[in-house]
């Protein structure tokens, strides 16, 4: 049972017998009350000074500090466990608490229930490529990163965005690692620069090489004279297979452009990422019924994207790269601790 607090009267004597240096033993058996409770009363004078009942943030908690502790646990072993299965694991314990209250518990240890971050797998050849190629431009002038043109294809489902799983981790934390491609669907290739998007358009068979080069003819040329590049702009595409065959090669020397020589598994340094998820998104809203209205909704919304979007992802390629490089720092921190 909840026991009878102690008068005001009487917490103030303990902490004036505290004043007068008389200890914790003699003030307890002077005053008939548990050490324990003499030391809480001192330890609030001392850190408030006061022994007045403080305000409180509601109703005090149901959930033990060792209630607490294993529901920390819990979602630290198991990122994606759900609230349902927390508070039945809660129950199971003795302590019957409200999906509001394990929520609150597990916000207040610093962790919050997210999407969890998709990142590639990525080897120690990969990691040296990637280090070196954001220590190399990392110093590139934010007028050359203007003229860069970015694309790259992406698959979008009928119904429901590509699958998310959400978790349980502190930010920063907790990735499903990924290798790049993993209902129906479209495919599509876009491409866009700090002016604007350019031309977006549907994957109509398997991707192959020469795809790789009509593509690029009919649509890279023409996005980078809508959007004002000028005849030396940068050409930016990932280094997949299809990418740098021979006949893909071949025409963009024809014509001259020049191309971003890209780190493989690097698609979180690519900024279209981040606007493939805002045309999902988009598109998503407008629930498309089949695959002719889905490539319709892609489209115009594509077009509708605003230029400040854009702009401002462009502007945060060279955080990517200090990204990088810190990442390097700390693994490196970590294998000297170990």
């Amino acid at each position: 049972m909840k026991s009878t607090e102690l008068s005001v009267d009487l917490q103030d004597g303990i902490v004036s017998r505290h004043k007068s240096g008389e200890g914790y033993r003699k003030t307890s058996a002077a005053l008939k009350v548990p050490m324990s409770t003499l030391a809480s009363i001192i330890h609030k004078w001392k850190k408030f000074k006061t022994t007045r009942t403080l305000p409180r943030a509601g109703q005090p908690s149901k959930l033990s500090d060792q209630g607490r502790r294993a529901l920390v646990k819990e979602v630290t072993k198991n990122p994606m466990i759900t609230l349902s299965e927390l508070q039945r694991s809660s129950v199971e314990r003795g302590e019957t608490s409200r999906r509001t209250t394990i929520s609150a518990a597990i916000h207040q240890s610093g962790m919050y229930g997210r999407v969890a971050r998709r990142k590639p797998l990525l080897s120690k050849r990969h990691m040296a490529a990637r280090l070196e190629f954001a220590k190399r431009h990392l110093k590139d002038s934010q007028t050359m990163r203007n003229k860069i043109l970015w694309s790259d294809e992406t698959k979008i489902e009928l119904f429901g965005v590509n699958a998310r799983r959400h978790i349980w981790r502190k930010p920063g934390t907790n990735t499903i690692r990924t290798v790049k491609h993993g209902g129906s669907s479209i495919m599509l290739w876009g491409c866009f620069s700090a002016a604007g998007t350019g031309r977006l358009v549907k994957i109509k068979r398997k991707m192959t090489a020469a795809m790789c080069r009509d593509i690029p003819d009919e649509n890279l040329l023409q996005s980078s004279l809508d959007l004002r590049l000028g005849r030396q702009f940068i050409f930016k595409q990932d280094n997949d297979p299809k990418h740098t065959a021979k006949i893909s090669k071949e025409w963009l020397q024809d014509n001259s452009v020049n191309v971003l020589e890209w780190p493989s598994q690097s698609p979180d340094l690519n900024p279209i990422e981040h606007l493939w998820r805002d045309l999902k998104m988009a598109v998503h809203q407008r629930f498309p019924s089949n695959l002719m209205e889905l490539e319709r909704c892609c489209k115009e919304e594509w077009a509708k994207l605003a230029k400040d979007r854009c702009a401002k992802l462009v502007a945060s390629y060279s955080k990517r790269l200090e990204a990088v490089i810190a990442a390097k720092v700390h693994r490196q921190s970590i294998e000297q601790r170990l």
